[in-house]
């Protein structure tokens, strides 16, 4: 007996001692961040940016990899299912994280459950976008031009469910307008669409719409936020072009499988928000529109997701499009 709990107490002992050797050796071999949207997007961008930083302070390669397919959840499902040793994260939005729970019939994996959050990285607008060609100058005429057409005229998403979708949802109540959904594999497929004239408006994040929007192959009408974007201050909010009240945004966080080692999940929210706090990163928040946030430890990220998923499901809920999915 006494053997047995001297065994038990050195086990114990090789436990704590090994614990923070964990970390302190992590990474020792390339990690993969998986980004569930398409190449050439903004969280595309903004993962590359954080994967090269990680690369850089850590000494081993960050890989992005994007895993796309039912509205983020192939590739959240993969990370839920990885092995929860730290070599296989991802940045994904209030999407995968959150809206998704209400929005799929079968997800497939349970986001209040199945990862552990390890920092949330910013917040994202959206602009209100048309075809240059068109002659909707303001949003004012965009409510009057889709009005006059009840059901006759769409537009394109990053796909079902994504903040880019529930955005104009959200308009579309806001203003009593009907207007078809088609819904992309994120922002650059449904912009290509755009420029091309193939849809006529959509929503979609800064980073891959302002450089399309300042070589007038897109028109911007207003922003989602209660604050106009520091890289476009001339274009107004929503709110303030006439819907009053209108606000919404994406939330961006840094996941691991659940069960990951704490101390590896507290390494790498450490070393991201000191990434996230370099001036030459926060020059890029402010060039692409991209809001700031000073997240809060990894276990208060966890209760911040869980209330999310609740908040945003009566979104989904309002829109009419629960378990559409």
């Amino acid at each position: 007996m006494v053997i047995k709990v001297w065994a038990r107490a050195a086990l114990a002992g090789l436990v704590m001692i090994s614990a923070p050797a964990v970390a302190q050796d992590y990474p020792n071999r390339p990690v993969t961040l998986v980004v569930p949207y398409a190449a050439g997007g903004g969280l595309d961008v903004f993962a590359r940016q954080l994967a090269q930083r990680l690369s850089d302070r850590l000494g081993k390669p960050f890989v992005v990899e994007n895993r796309t397919g039912a509205g983020t959840a192939i590739g959240s499902a993969s990370v839920a299912r990885a092995t929860p040793d730290g070599y296989t994260i991802m940045l994904g939005t209030s999407t995968p994280f959150a809206i998704n729970a209400t929005l799929h019939k079968n997800l497939g994996y349970d986001p209040g459950k199945d990862f552990a959050p390890v920092v949330l990285t910013s917040n994202a607008p959206f602009m209100l976008l048309v075809n240059d060609a068109l002659p909707v100058r303001s949003v004012t005429d965009w409510i009057k031009w889709v009005q006059s057409q009840p059901n006759k005229l769409s537009y394109g998403s990053a796909g079902p469910g994504s903040p880019q979708h529930l955005s104009m949802e959200l308009l579309k109540t806001m203003t009593g307008t009907t207007i078809v959904h088609v819904p992309y594999r994120g922002d650059a497929l449904a912009l290509n669409d755009l420029v091309a004239g193939h849809i006529p408006t959509q929503f979609a994040e800064p980073t891959p719409a302002l450089p399309l929007v300042r070589a007038g192959k897109i028109r911007a009408l207003g922003v989602s936020s209660t604050k106009r974007l520091a890289p476009v201050p001339d274009i107004p909010t929503l709110s303030e072009a006439g819907v009053a009240g209108f606000d919404f945004v994406s939330w961006q966080m840094i996941v691991a499988p659940a069960g990951t080692p704490k101390d590896i999940v507290e390494k790498l929210h450490r070393e991201l928000k000191a990434i996230i706090a370099l001036p030459e990163v926060q020059q890029e928040y402010g060039k692409t529109g991209r809001i700031s946030v000073d997240s809060p430890p990894p276990d208060e990220l966890l209760k911040f997701m869980r209330n999310e998923i609740v908040r945003l499901g009566k979104v989904v809920e309002s829109a009419g499009i629960a378990r559409s999915q």
